[in-house]
């Protein structure tokens, strides 16, 4: 006979947003779940598609600390799946930096903490992301596709009740015992429960898009990926997707953030190239080859966007946990994002699991991911202004100036 002796037994989770920080705490808290306790029922309301996330660009993994994700991956025993996803191998390619005309400034290859096969890697997100959702649905989630959580509110009862719409524009109610927010850096329950806590300019503009190599990504970035620095104020950051193609991001700082909504239309994918051409005309080929092999309709003019990180003392969100991006959204320049939704999955999945109740488990996974995410987001700031100093010997100046360590975090862009 089960043993009745857990908050959450037999009670019912709602997850919003099934991408990597939702799925990784599902799929963990099914992992650590004592099998003696009565499971609780999970559903996952995820407002895309089943089909419709592709996401044609690469990410990092970091396995240099305990809070990388690769760490969070060898806890929820996938670490091995998603190595056989790694673009570079268990090798894991190279972080570099190159000045205007490619000559090496640096090369970093992290080690690896404790036992993992290496420090780091990079994959494509689509991968990353379905690994985790094929673990949750074996965890027994129920998911909901194409279904969008508006509102939340907490009932008399105390349970919490979140509105949903769906692709059709049917509206309905859901009830649970306790909410886990995951629906990313423009989470529309984050707006309806804390709405003056918003996404906040970063300092820097980046345009950029995938550029396709039938033949071939040209050298030095085909096994390498980095920064591509001018001394100028202006560097292009190049990584592969696969063997034929790359993505790139060339940088400005600006005081205030571009507002272009879209640029996929032909005549303004033409004055994005002639734009990034004309910012990055100190740089060498294959600088322009790659811009030129731009496929339009990838891309893309984007602000550097960020929000700093909320513990949940607030009785307002009392059986609320806020996840991931929903919680602490970091810029590109953090190259942080998705390690951090993955540590914050485990984590709060692990206290929910050993703490003795609700209020602690939130407490001592606050402790955690809020000091984690804080110190990401003020590593990407150093990143920005290390990134387009107007001197790249200043630049290595201010690099030794620091800690060290998110020097050595650079690769993570």
């Amino acid at each position: 006979m089960a043993v009745t002796n857990h908050f959450l037994e037999g009670k019912k989770i709602i997850v919003v947003g099934g991408g990597i920080a939702g799925c990784a705490f599902v799929a963990a808290l099914h992992k650590l779940w004592n099998p003696d306790w009565r499971l609780p029922e999970i559903v996952v309301l995820e407002r895309n598609p089943r089909d419709a996330r592709h996401h044609n660009y690469s990410i990092s993994l970091h396995g240099d600390s305990v809070n990388g994700g690769l760490v969070a991956l060898r806890q929820l025993g996938l670490l091995d799946e998603t190595l056989k996803h790694s673009i570079f191998g268990l090798r894991s390619g190279q972080f570099k930096m190159w000045d205007a005309n490619w000559k090496e400034l640096m090369s970093t290859q992290p080690r690896p903490w404790g036992d993992l096969p290496t420090g780091s890697m990079r994959i494509q997100r689509s991968d990353l992301e379905r690994i985790l959702v094929r673990e949750a649905e074996r965890a027994n989630a129920v998911f909901h596709w194409g279904i969008e959580c508006t509102r939340a509110e907490r009932l008399d009862n105390g349970r919490i009740q979140v509105a949903v719409e769906d692709e059709a524009g049917v509206k309905d109610d859901h009830e649970c015992d306790f909410l886990v927010v995951a629906d990313g850096a423009q989470s529309k329950l984050r707006a309806a429960l804390r709405p003056h806590d918003d996404l906040k300019y970063a300092g820097a503009v980046q345009i950029g898009g995938r550029a396709e190599f039938p033949h071939g990504i040209p050298q030095p970035i085909e096994e390498n990926w980095g920064l591509l620095l001018s001394g100028k104020g202006v560097c292009c950051y190049f990584s592969a997707v696969d063997k034929d193609t790359v993505v790139w991001a060339l940088s400005q700082q600006r005081p205030e953030p571009d507002t272009r909504a879209s640029v996929a239309a032909p005549d303004r994918f033409a004055t994005l190239k002639e734009e990034a051409l004309r910012l990055g005309n100190m740089f060498s080929e294959p600088f322009r080859t790659i811009v030129e092999s731009t496929t339009p309709s990838s891309a893309f003019v984007t602000a550097a966007m960020e929000k700093e990180p909320f513990r949940h003392d607030d009785p307002s969100l009392e059986r609320t946990v806020f996840i991931g991006d929903a919680n602490h959204a970091v810029s590109a320049f953090a190259g942080n994002g998705a390690n951090l939704a993955l540590k914050d999955g485990w984590d709060l999945a692990e206290n929910l699991c050993y703490q003795s109740s609700l209020h602690s488990a939130v407490a001592a996974y606050d402790s955690l991911g809020f000091a984690r995410a804080a110190e990401a987001i003020k590593s990407s700031h150093q990143k920005i202004d290390f990134a387009h100093c107007t001197s790249v010997k200043d630049s290595f100046l201010r690099a030794g100036l620091a800690t060290g360590r998110w020097f050595m975090r650079m690769r993570g862009m």
